[in-house]
């Protein structure tokens, strides 16, 4: 699991990045983020019971996300703090189809850079 330092955890940190946040979308997942005056970047995850039924899928699911993310946290060019909310399909999906979609979505956001490699 992620480190509790470069975790989202109070409801109001989550508010406050979806309300007046960026956010872009996939099939797969949501990403809304904002600059944050933290250290870190810090990350949150979001699956809804809507998505996943059962407790073990939302948890899977978020374990999955913590994972995919997990390599790009260091390669962020500036402290920010990001919300990952999943759809249904993300539950189901192989990870490395899961992983792609989260790099490309940070791409998309401008947070990575296009040509920058995540090991």
């Amino acid at each position: 699991a992620l480190n509790r330092a470069v975790r989202l955890r109070k409801n109001s940190e989550f508010q406050r990045v979806r309300q007046q946040g960026q956010s872009v979308a996939s099939r797969l997942l949501i990403l809304a983020w904002i600059p944050n005056g933290e250290a870190c970047s810090r990350v949150g995850f979001v699956v809804s019971k809507r998505v996943a039924k059962h407790a073990v899928d939302r948890n899977r699911t978020k374990r999955r996300l913590g994972e995919a993310i997990r390599p790009a946290l260091e390669q962020l060019p500036a402290p920010y703090d990001i919300v990952l909310s999943a759809r249904s399909a993300a539950v189901t999906v192989d990870f490395p189809v899961l992983r792609q979609d989260v790099i490309s979505l940070l791409r998309r956001a401008r947070l990575l850079k296009p040509d920058q490699l995540l090991l």
